[in-house]
């Protein structure tokens, strides 16, 4: 049996996605430098790759099982990105303390823009 969603093409939409996200962050960079961290390119690539990561987990042996299996694995990815979200966060406003508000800002919007996506694509692909 095979996986009900191929990991080339979540990566295909994933990248798309992100250079989506990438675009719309240097637009805002652009416009509104007093609100934007200058860390903002470097959220939508920690998201690309852990969005990546985790969803690897979830589909790496996703062979047609449906059930214990597919909900084990999601929910180990979920607890794995929601562990090195709060990693990523805590450090960068511990070693940035001036740009912590405006990170954490930036870093939460995008972190609801990658959830938002990853349940849209994982709904739609398993009707």
């Amino acid at each position: 049996m095979s996986q009900k969603i191929p990991i080339r093409k979540f990566s295909f939409r994933i990248i798309v996605f992100s250079v989506i996200v990438a675009g719309l962050s240097l637009l805002f960079q652009w416009l509104f430098p007093q609100y934007a961290t200058p860390a903002l390119p470097f959220i939508v690539l920690f998201f690309f790759v852990i969005t990546l990561l985790t969803l690897y987990i979830v589909l790496r042996n996703n062979d047609g099982q449906e059930g214990k299996r597919f909900v084990s694995a999601y929910m180990l990815s979920r607890t794995v990105k929601i562990l090195s979200c709060l990693l990523f966060l805590f450090l960068y406003m511990f070693l940035n303390q001036k740009d912590a508000i405006k990170f954490a800002i930036a870093f939460m919007v995008i972190y609801f823009l990658y959830a938002i996506f990853e349940v849209v694509v994982l709904k739609k692909e398993n009707e």
